[in-house]
């Protein structure tokens, strides 16, 4: 690998990015991390405004960087990351909409597996049924993390979707019988990924909007109201 930038989506330097990268959706969500939470934070890559951030938190180098939404887009950059930046672990942290009403708005789910409608896992010709789960040992940490800090979580199953406007409204009722928490519309790449370069990934969600209800949060209150979310996933 040269010094310079190694993918045409990543404008960072080799070197530039940390271990372990934690990874929104939204790139402003990145940067209030950084702004926030790390020490030194220094920009190592803008391409197409995806902002990465690489600082510091409680003297150990880490990385924020936005992902983007649905599961091309995180599959790239964890792509990216995985085999060019030698980055070990992504830990997804980002909204879901809860079908269950075990989770309500604000609730933390910690994705043990993820369920996929999407056609992801047929470039693997495995010839049968993928079932893409969570590094056990992020997830295990991210639970006792969780207890010690006093933050409740729930742990299960979601559903990485690839339609935010699905054109049958009441799809998600088939799900819940199979006891899927929440939706959202990146985890599944991101673990099928991570398991194919043999390297560890979590999503860590934030229920922002019930399903069951029609409560949601705003975009200000989605982008700067996951304090509890962004603090776990840096504790790890």
């Amino acid at each position: 690998m040269s010094d310079f930038t190694p993918t045409p989506h990543i404008g960072a330097k080799k070197g530039d990015f940390a271990d372990t990268v934690l990874m929104p959706g939204d790139p402003l969500r990145a940067k209030f991390i950084a702004d926030n939470y790390l020490e030194d934070a220094r920009c190592v890559t803008s391409v197409r405004n995806m902002l990465g951030f690489t600082g510091t938190y409680k003297g150990k180098k880490i990385s924020v960087m936005g992902g983007g939404m649905g599961m091309p887009s995180i599959g790239l950059y964890a792509h990216e990351l995985f085999c060019f930046y030698d980055v070990e672990k992504i830990i997804r942290i980002g909204s879901a909409g809860s079908i269950s009403e075990d989770c309500k708005i604000m609730d933390i789910v910690l994705a043990q597996g993820a369920c996929t409608d999407s056609s992801w896992a047929g470039q693997y010709d495995l010839g049968g049924t993928f079932a893409p789960i969570a590094d056990w040992d992020l997830l295990y940490n991210a639970y006792e993390t969780a207890k010690k800090q006093g933050t409740r979580v729930i742990v299960g199953n979601v559903l990485s979707e690839d339609k935010f406007y699905n054109a049958d409204p009441d799809f998600h009722k088939r799900w819940i019988k199979m006891g899927v928490l929440c939706l959202e519309m990146e985890s599944a790449a991101l673990y099928m990924e991570a398991a194919l370069q043999k390297k560890k990934a979590l999503a860590i969600l934030t229920i922002s909007d019930e399903v069951y209800s029609g409560r949601a949060l705003d975009a200000e209150e989605r982008q700067n109201g996951f304090r509890k979310m962004m603090e776990l996933a840096l504790e790890l």
